[in-house]
């Protein structure tokens, strides 16, 4: 996710934006009543233990864009690592009016303060067997604030109603924990899963969602938009936007694995500025830039969906949404580079989201540097900000601290330090081997395993050098590229 730097900016400057405690509280300890979720550090009460979703079948029907009215039918293809009586899922949306385990009608439970839809199956599901869970929805999507963002946001279900000659327009904005909020789900990064997902919207209206689009069906006064998404993503990146769209198709760009031809598509509302449309005007070349530094694209397609509101950037999986005040080229580049950090190699939990941003901030600099720019002065910067503004070691502690200054410029520094230790040509090497070992299997990285690829990689050095920006207190002083 991309905070926006003007803001940034603005607290360093009135001297609100340090590393120094703050009067908020640490994210609560996880009590006994939580064991069976995944007990993140700063989310303990998301997902649940043993529980693995392989992909979800997702009908949504808007029948009215711009409110936040929704029908949903989601099909869960579930498997386990351990028995499992019960299915705990993150739900805080729509009312629940029907659930069926393998097509049966089995008994549920809404536990709306733990925001959870319990399911009894008739038989536990066990490791080495599959399940198909159905929940049926319909009404108002739950309200979940925003933990960090200086300004009052409700994460997930976005409704911006018709006015001024606009029509309404619908999308999802769900990072960190905001997909239970219309979803149910195992909302937590660690369990990543595929999507089909299908929107019905009224006929004129234009629906995008992640993956590639697998057909559209027009019936009546509707129409239907498939997409699939065939690599596995976290649920906060899943993305799915509702506007009369203009899609503006451009020629594959060959940069996907095995020289795979990445499709590429961008949805600009109506009337969306020329100046807007010019900042993704160099999308193919910024994919053939991080290819090259990050290894091959990690997904079927790329673009963009703008939005109106003023809110954050976010990397939604293959189609990144892109405020209108948002929406420069800067920003285009670190929501593409977050196709690689963070939706292909993903934070094993919470505390780790530093090593997602920090790699997204780096291909800023990486940009800067290909348009002939000064990379150095560019990191300069960097550690300017946090020399005025204090920092902290890059784990979060509290969600306060997940995409603070640090998150971004120390986490980017950790990354320019390794490259002045070890050299461009190796760093390029590292960049693309720690893609490919973190993106298989479950295509997480946590913070330990990160130092501990630095040493098996790039040598002890190398991980003391690394070790010292992610773990010291203090700022250490400027990586100097030799």
């Amino acid at each position: 996710m991309r905070r926006p730097f003007s803001f940034l900016l603005a607290l360093l400057a009135l001297g609100l934006l340090t590393a120094t405690p703050v009067p908020a509280q640490p994210a609560p300890r996880a009590p006994a009543a939580l064991t069976e979720t995944l007990r993140d550090p700063l989310f303990p009460g998301l997902g649940q233990a043993g529980l693995d979703v392989r992909h979800y079948d997702l009908h949504l029907t808007v029948s009215e864009p711009g409110t936040r009215a929704v029908r949903g039918v989601v099909t869960l293809t579930l498997a386990s690592t351990r028995p499992l009586a019960q299915v705990r899922l993150d739900f805080l949306g729509p009312g629940v009016t029907a659930v069926r385990w393998n097509d049966r009608a089995v008994p549920f439970r809404v536990d709306e303060r733990a925001a959870k839809l319990t399911v009894t199956p008739p038989a536990p599901l066990r490791p080495g067997t599959a399940a198909r869970l159905t929940v049926e929805y319909a009404g108002t999507p739950g309200e979940r604030a925003d933990p960090d963002f200086p300004t009052p946001l409700l994460l997930g279900w976005q409704a911006v109603p018709a006015g001024d000659g606009r029509a309404g327009t619908t999308f999802l904005l769900s990072e960190p924990n905001g997909t239970h909020t219309f979803l149910p789900s195992n909302d937590h990064p660690s369990d990543k899963a595929t999507f089909t997902t299908r929107v019905t919207v009224p006929r004129g209206y234009v629906a995008a969602a992640s993956g590639v689009e697998a057909g559209r069906v027009d019936a009546g006064g509707t129409s239907t938009f498939t997409f699939t998404q065939r690599e596995p993503i976290p649920t906060y990146a899943l993305g799915v936007f509702v506007d009369r769209f203009e899609r503006v198709d451009g020629a594959a760009v060959p940069v996907g694995v095995g020289g795979r031809a990445v499709a590429r598509r961008d949805y600009f509302p109506p009337e969306t500025p020329g100046t807007v449309r010019e900042a993704f005007g160099r999308t193919d070349e910024a994919l053939r830039v991080l290819a090259e530094w990050f290894g091959p694209y990690p997904f079927a397609a790329y673009g963009v969906a703008v939005v109106t509101p003023r809110l954050p950037a976010l990397e939604t999986a293959t189609l990144s949404t892109l405020p209108l005040n948002m929406s420069t080229e800067r920003v285009a580049v670190h929501e593409l580079a977050h196709q690689w950090f963070g939706n292909a190699v993903t934070p094993a939990q919470w505390p780790d989201v530093w090593l997602s941003e920090a790699l997204a901030a780096y291909a800023e600099l990486l940009w800067t540097e290909h348009l002939g720019g000064d990379g150095q002065a560019y990191a300069a910067r960097w550690h300017a900000n946090l020399t005025r503004a204090g920092t902290r070691p890059l784990a979060a502690t509290r969600t306060g601290e997940l995409f603070d200054l640090t998150t971004y410029q120390r986490g980017a520094l950790t990354f320019h330090a390794l490259r002045a230790e070890i050299g461009d040509a190796a760093f390029r090497d590292f960049l693309r081997a720690y893609v490919t070992r973190f993106s298989a299997g479950p295509g997480t990285v946590s913070t330990p395993a990160f130092l501990a690829f630095v040493r098996e990689r790039a040598g002890a050095g190398a991980e003391g050098a690394v070790r010292r920006w992610v773990e010291e207190r203090a700022l250490p002083p400027l990586p100097v590229r030799r």
